[in-house]
């Protein structure tokens, strides 16, 4: 299990409940903004909740009035840093979560409980799903500080709702309700924001009950076949089918289906 005391430290509380790993941002006074230091520790824990065997699925949120507004900007402000400095600023430390993300092929869901700013927004669209509170908003606010797109907003949010739609966001910076969020296909779907954490972890519960190397399975599959062209991807699948049909998941979840009672999962 991870040191918590350190996580906290860091402004990260990591828990794991029932299957669940849970990532909460925790610098409110900040809006959940976070420093070096604390996206160092957000990328360490998602690579511990990968390698957890206890850890089906993880949800990551923030501290109540916000989900993150980006990166504390006091690090642009040290006007002697050399253009390398902000290079491996990024490289070393910033780029960590979205790799981290990328090699996790657990389900990751957001529960964007408020503002999910420059950063802040881009780390929300890297998780699988999100859920947002109504009274949510979003912002790819780079342009207005004199930044670009730093945390892979520029290569996610076109794939999502498209480039004419994402290059408006981008090049204006302009601020979305939670409603036209999601309209836009930005997010999963919204909540009130009292009902937020409970809808999250009935989702969370629904994929931590199932069969879990099936899940981890089709979410590898749908993710590389993103970036293949249709029939390598019926390639890749046809391996994959014959791996995961001598998995103990895949014939549980055929004899619970032919019995008509629940499945019963013990893989990781």
């Amino acid at each position: 299990m991870p040191d918590l005391e350190y996580a906290v430290s860091e402004g990260i509380e990591y828990t794991v409940s029932e299957g669940i790993a849970t990532i909460r941002l925790n610098r409110p006074d900040k809006r959940n903004a976070f420093t070096l230091e604390m996206v160092d520790a957000w990328a360490d824990r998602l690579i511990d909740a990968q390698h957890d065997p206890d850890v089906r699925v993880i949800v990551v949120t923030g501290a109540p009035g916000a989900f993150c507004a980006g990166i504390d900007l006091s690090w642009i402000e040290d006007t002697g840093q050399r253009p390398l400095d902000h290079k491996l600023t990024l490289s070393e430390h910033i780029h960590r979560v979205p790799l981290a993300l990328e090699a996790v092929d657990k389900p990751v869901l957001a529960a964007v409980n408020g503002v999910a700013v420059g950063a802040g927004l881009d780390m929300a669209l890297m998780c699988d799903m999100r859920l947002a509170s109504a009274d949510a908003t979003f912002a790819m606010s780079y342009v207005k500080v004199g930044l670009i797109p730093g945390d892979g907003g520029c290569w996610l949010l076109p794939r999502l709702i498209g480039l004419p739609r994402a290059l408006e966001l981008l090049l204006t910076g302009d601020t979305v309700s939670a409603d036209r969020a999601d309209q836009l296909g930005m997010i999963n779907s919204v909540h009130a924001p009292e009902d937020l954490m409970t809808a999250t972890y009935t989702l969370a519960r629904r994929l931590a009950d199932g069969p879990p190397q099936l899940i981890r399975m089709i979410k590898r599959t749908a993710i590389q076949s993103q970036r293949l062209d249709f029939r390598t991807s019926l390639e890749l699948v046809s391996s994959h089918m014959g791996v995961i049909r001598s998995t103990e998941d895949s014939v549980e979840a055929y004899r619970a289906f032919r019995e008509k009672r629940p499945a019963r999962y013990q893989g990781r």
